[in-house]
């Protein structure tokens, strides 16, 4: 349920951003234009920044049972996990929050291809480490 609520008040956020600002709500686009120097818009982007942050500090508070992870995977695996994340997001073009909630929504061809493409890659990943790890 809880699972479901998420989705729900996601989509709600990201229908509210795109009717009353006209942006899709993409976080490597919204993170990326903060850290950008050129970027003129930058102080709703740090208030939806701090927004996410405060969000997750919030539950964490109030729901610490949400966030135990069960992973036999080390730092480096994290490490790699995270650097290939971000350069599927450069290569992408976005990330699984623009084109997957936002793009699909919107059924643009572009980001179907690209969540597919994403969800592929990351099962594929998880297959490799595995494998590689003797999981398999």
């Amino acid at each position: 349920m809880n699972q479901i609520m998420g989705g729900v008040i996601i989509g709600i956020a990201a229908t509210i951003m795109l009717l009353f600002s006209g942006r899709v709500t993409g976080i490597s686009g919204i993170l990326g234009g903060l850290l950008n120097p050129k970027t003129q818009d930058k102080s709703w982007r740090l208030f939806f920044v701090v927004g996410l942050l405060f969000g997750g500090v919030t539950l964490k508070l109030l729901r610490p049972d949400f966030f135990t992870v069960i992973s036999s995977a080390s730092p480096m695996d994290y490490l790699i996990a995270g650097f290939l994340v971000g350069f599927g997001t450069l290569l992408g073009n976005g990330c699984t929050s623009g084109h997957g909630v936002c793009g699909i929504s919107r059924l643009s061809p572009r980001s179907i291809l690209a969540t597919v493409t994403f969800i592929s890659a990351g099962i594929i990943s998880v297959i490799l480490f595995k494998f590689i790890r003797g999981e398999l």
